[in-house]
């Protein structure tokens, strides 16, 4: 059984974002419930693209807040817990005595979507089960239907079904607003560690360019993205870890991923940032997916990834590392 969690205190907020006013609309009759009905009218003024935040301040502090962002068609629910019921990540690192926050940002989970004609250009996506069971590396695409996933596998595959319930939608043109949104988070959070997934790798490579002064490090964890022209202004110093699991070659994308990921640190090491590189495959830890924070070893990796934070983050900018109010 995990040891029990104490929580100074824990919350949630949104930020970020921007009012929007919607004219020229037709005004329809809908029915709330069988016995509520009125005449719906869609103008007027809304507000879009902001971040839902969720944290958790543990009673003794350890280490600056870690910002926690998912990837892509995902929300902040995949740090929470793994898809056959064990204690996610969030809860590994309270644990660890780092304060936690959990990001939904822009159109993902509790931040809300923007259903109104001309906001957002692009029509959004859902990740299929086939596309998630080839691309996170669990098995090859023609395994699929039998469910028969790669040789020592370490993602909960009995609980596949589970996993793609939390697939959300994402509009392919919004990582420049996601990159504005979470900056607005961090502005909020204030000085901490960055953590993002995948997808958000880029968002989080970005929005630490436009904020070096509240980003002291980040954990890039299968990024598949960052920021194209880093300068030693923004990265000299500060510590990175670059996070990979096994199977990388299982795909192209995956392969041409890693590079890319290579490059970038070397980049950071010729402008004075102070990179680990841990690819778990070639360090003898076998099995993990893309989804490492739902693996069976997920608590080890929290640990390992925890130390690396408490030992690399600054201290706490706030008593309680709480947000500025």
């Amino acid at each position: 059984m995990s040891a029990p969690i104490t929580l100074a205190r824990f919350g949630s907020f949104y930020v970020g974002g921007r009012q929007i006013r919607i004219d020229g609309e037709p005004t329809r009759r809908i029915a709330f419930t069988a016995t509520a009905s009125l005449d719906y009218d869609p103008n007027g003024l809304f507000h879009v693209e902001q971040a839902y935040v969720q944290y958790f301040i543990p009673a003794q502090v350890r280490s600056a807040p870690l910002v926690l962002l998912h990837g892509g068609g995902m929300c902040g629910t995949m740090w929470e817990q793994t898809p056959d019921g064990r204690d996610g990540w969030v809860q590994a690192f309270v644990r660890q005595g780092i304060p936690v926050y959990v990001v939904d940002n822009v159109e993902r989970g509790r931040a809300g979507w923007a259903p109104f004609p001309g906001v957002w250009p692009d029509a959004p996506i859902v990740r299929s089960a086939e596309e998630a069971w080839s691309l996170f590396r669990i098995g090859a695409a023609a395994d699929f239907s039998t469910r028969q996933a790669f040789a020592g596998q370490r993602f909960p595959v009995a609980a596949f079904d589970t996993f793609i319930m939390g697939a959300v939608p994402r509009w392919l043109g919004n990582n420049g607003v996601a990159v504005d949104t979470l900056c607005a988070v961090l502005d909020r959070v204030g000085p901490c560690m960055l953590l993002a997934h995948s997808q958000g790798g880029e968002v989080a490579f970005r929005a630490a360019a436009r904020r070096p002064q509240l980003v002291h490090g980040v954990v890039a964890v299968e990024a598949s993205g960052f920021d194209d022209a880093p300068t030693a202004q923004q990265v000299a110093g500060k510590p990175y870890l670059f996070l990979y699991g096994d199977y990388l070659d299982a795909t192209p994308l995956w392969s041409t991923l890693v590079t890319r990921g290579a490059a970038v640190r070397d980049r950071l090491r010729e402008l004075g940032a102070q990179v680990d590189w841990c690819v778990l495959g070639e360090q003898g830890v076998h099995g993990n997916s893309h989804m490492l924070m739902m693996d069976d070893n997920s608590d080890a990796l929290a640990q390992q990834v925890g130390d690396w934070v408490v030992e690399k983050a600054r201290a706490p900018a706030l008593p309680g590392g709480g947000p500025p109010s």
